[in-house]
């Protein structure tokens, strides 16, 4: 048995490297195109996986599951990757991962709605501060600024799209898999059917693009497989033996460490205003947690 605090820190570790991910695909895309960067990235996630979670025969996990499971979780993860590598520019990338990062409000608003969970006037707030933030994010220089968001968005409306309903579909995918996984995880067998989709994309969709292999583009790829795929057996170790409670509470501030990582990798300069509004998403997304945390209480 794994001691609660070494299975928190691995937990911690998980956020980390899921921290990582935007600028890592966005690097990875550079070399090898968005499509074909994403089906290499999970591939390589898909052989981490297989020897950490490791293989589960698909007869043991509910037929629910595995539909909704992998429709839901591989039309979250083709979102993700696409949304970043289409991204004309470094910026542009880390800000549609921040859109991505409303998943935690979108999850709360689901659970509320579509189970029996209850939540009090704090997810109003919430929800409200969780989309300023991204206003503010988008608008530039200047903040909150709606008709700058909007030109943002039309610049490349596609990116910002993929983002948003990836939001939505992983926040799908945490309410419904709770309801029919019985604590099953699949997570191995969906990297492998969005590998595959993407490689399908790649081969038969006319999306190829030129691969530029060289020691610096290997390098990103296998790191960007490494988070992608010990990222989620990590965070699986985290909740199963550590303190769920402190390791929610620290997966809330992802967006901020995301952005930081990312402007790292990616060399981008990020003004005063985004960083407010990464807060502001952190902070209504942390709001929309503690309404419901709040109402349990009171039960």
């Amino acid at each position: 048995m794994i001691r609660q605090s070494k299975a928190t820190a691995i937990g911690f570790c998980a956020i980390i490297l899921w921290s990582s991910i935007v600028g890592l695909i966005k690097e990875v895309s550079h070399s090898f195109g968005a499509t074909a960067g994403a089906a290499m990235i999970y591939t390589t996630a898909s052989i981490f996986l297989f020897f950490t979670i490791k293989w589960k025969p698909l007869a043991e996990f509910s037929k629910k599951y595995l539909i909704f499971g992998a429709l839901l979780m591989v039309s979250y993860e083709l979102c993700l990757a696409l949304s970043i590598g289409y991204s004309q520019n470094s910026r542009q990338a880390i800000e549609v991962g921040m859109v991505n990062y409303l998943w935690p409000t979108f999850t709360m608003i689901a659970a509320v709605l579509f189970t029996s969970k209850k939540a009090n006037w704090l997810i109003l707030p919430g929800i409200l501060i969780s989309m300023l933030g991204i206003v503010w994010v988008l608008g530039g220089e200047q903040g909150f600024n709606v008709s700058e968001m909007m030109s943002n968005i039309e610049k490349n409306p596609l990116s910002y799209g993929l983002a948003f309903l990836g939001a939505l579909l992983w926040a799908g995918y945490c309410v419904v898999t709770i309801r029919i996984s019985n604590g099953a995880n699949g997570i191995t067998f969906f990297f492998m059917i969005t590998a595959a989709v993407l490689w399908i994309k790649y081969l038969f969709l006319f999306d190829q693009s030129s691969m530029d292999f060289s020691f610096s583009s290997i390098t990103y790829l296998l790191l960007a497989g490494c988070a992608m795929g010990f990222g989620y057996a990590a965070w699986n170790i985290g909740i199963m033996h550590g303190n769920v409670t402190v390791l929610a509470g620290a997966s809330y501030f992802t967006p901020v460490l995301s952005s930081l990582l990312s402007s790292f990798l990616l060399s981008a300069s990020l003004g005063l205003s985004f960083w407010q509004g990464a807060l502001l998403v952190c902070t209504g997304s942390i709001l929309c947690w503690l309404s419901t945390k709040k109402s349990l209480k009171k039960e």
